[in-house]
């Protein structure tokens, strides 16, 4: 396989971007995600991959609940904010305006198309991302939006660079 048209179909696809928030006890994290789909119709379930290498990752392991915010052509940088810095080193909620749900999950005040899910089950296959499947327990919906894509975002650079990704044999 080519390495350069597995690369070219996905840029084809141009997957739209969501910001993903979680908690565990007072520990809240975030990031920018580009795998994420519907995976049934009923019941609900949504899958959002996260990178091994992602403090937002080691959060959600231990968490049972989570959302995803679909962010809207004008949310560049709200992307940034939660794409560019790691959450080890960066309080990503400071300055923010967010709420916290009934299960203590981070709910972003300028994302209003949103969803809060719980975590059901891990796949962790072996590549550098862990697939977390879930159960949808609210949806948000704000209105028509035209949805931000990776094309949109290229220009940031993420708070991980992809050597510190976990690499299995």
């Amino acid at each position: 396989m080519s390495e350069s048209a597995f690369e070219q179909l996905m840029a084809s696809v141009d997957a739209p971007l969501v910001v993903m928030t979680t908690a565990f006890g007072n520990e809240l994290a975030g990031c920018l995600v580009g795998f994420h789909s519907q995976s049934s119709i009923t019941p609900e379930r949504y899958c959002v991959w996260l990178s091994k290498a992602n403090h937002t990752y080691r959060v959600a392991l231990r968490a049972s609940h989570l959302a995803v915010h679909f962010l809207t052509e004008h949310d560049l940088g709200v992307a940034e904010h939660f794409g560019t810095v790691s959450g080890e080193d960066t309080d990503k909620f400071a300055g923010l305006e967010f709420e916290l749900d009934a299960s203590g999950v981070p709910l972003l005040a300028a994302c209003p198309n949103a969803m809060t899910l719980e975590r059901i089950s891990i796949l962790d296959d072996g590549g550098d991302h862990v697939c977390l499947t879930t159960r949808v327990l609210t949806a948000e919906f704000g209105g028509e939006f035209t949805p931000l894509r990776v094309s949109d975002a290229i220009q940031l650079e993420p708070g991980h660079a992809s050597e510190e990704r976990a690499i299995q044999p």
